[in-house]
């Protein structure tokens, strides 16, 4: 059996950046931590921090006053930052930039009289916290299909956004409709589409057509891991979304030479690594890393934590 490994794959700069920020926090105020929804979309890395006394809630009434709150790397609404001030609770803001940079696109849409087209997943936290910020000017959809039962107040004053991890594929059918229903729809002058989302789709869609069968590393519930099974099941590859070694079903691999693996962007280089392992333990697979795009994006610490943490190194980062 031959391993093609994709590069670019697993963690993306925004997922670096939550996770430093958790590690660095969980250092500075030690346990409990507490973090608003899943601190990443990914099981091995939640689990990891709540072993180490992090306690992921769904509610800000679950936290004690006063206490260290982050914000999950997926962004939040105005309201939950509002109910952190009435609850005095520390909050550091471990969101994405490239969430932030959708949040004030809707800020500045919604301030400018536009009904918003928000493109996105129904109940992803990313998107619950988009709509957030003008919950009475945004309206969900999902598909094409969606488009064509829009009903908007002023058809020549409408823009879209869209989440950051949706298969670019699907978003530019959605947008298609959307400027076929609305010929002069305003969109932001940068695709909201995230860059790491793209470079880990355009490596699936250009290498799995050399395998038969392509793995993908990453939770269920994560966005962009779902987007590059779909896609390459689209090109007609078996693909199987998995979490980790103990998932991996040994009959995938009946009559199968060549595997692709990559990882979406929450999924840890050591998950990754252990399923290599694996499958060089039990099929005598060699591996081939094949780079289809670099990456060199770094974001810093969010403000709200620097300016908590004393002057010093850092704490060593999570194992990727």
């Amino acid at each position: 059996m031959k391993i093609i490994l994709a590069n670019p794959r697993g963690f993306c700069a925004g997922v670096n950046m939550a996770i430093e920020c958790l590690e660095r926090a969980l250092e500075f105020f030690g346990p409990p931590l507490y973090v608003y929804h899943e601190i990443v979309h990914n099981k091995f890395v939640v689990d990891r921090f709540r072993r180490r006394g992090t306690v992921f809630v769904e509610s800000l009434a679950e936290v004690p006053e006063g206490s260290p709150l982050l914000y999950s790397a997926h962004g939040v609404s105005p309201q939950i930052r509002e109910q952190a001030r009435q609850r005095r609770l520390l909050a550091i803001d471990a969101t994405c930039p490239l969430v932030i940079k959708v949040h004030l696109e809707a800020i500045r849409y919604a301030q400018e009289g536009y009904t918003i087209i928000l493109i996105g997943h129904e109940g992803h936290d990313e998107v619950i916290g988009t709509m957030g910020e003008a919950p009475h000017q945004m309206i969900l959809v999902e598909t094409a299909a969606d488009v064509e039962q829009l009903d908007v107040p002023d058809p020549d004053k409408v823009a879209y956004l869209t989440q950051t991890t949706l298969s670019v594929d699907d978003a530019n059918l959605v947008i298609a409709a959307l400027r076929r229903k609305f010929p002069r729809i305003a969109n932001p002058p940068k695709d909201d589409i995230c860059y790491a989302t793209q470079n880990r789709q355009e490596a699936v869609r250009e290498l799995a057509a050399r395998a038969e069968l392509v793995l993908v590393l990453g939770s269920q519930n994560s966005s962009n891991s779902r987007r590059l099974a779909e896609i390459a099941n689209s090109l007609g590859i078996p693909s199987f979304l998995v979490d980790g070694v103990s998932e991996i079903q040994d009959d995938w691999f009946h009559d199968v030479e060549t595997v692709l693996i990559t990882a979406g962007a929450s999924a840890p280089e050591q998950v990754v690594q252990e399923c290599i392992e694996y499958l060089q333990r039990n099929f005598g697979a060699t591996i081939r890393e094949e780079t289809v795009r670099e990456e060199n994006v770094r974001f810093p610490l969010p403000k709200s934590l620097r300016e908590r943490l004393p002057a010093g190194p850092a704490a060593p980062p999570m194992p990727r």
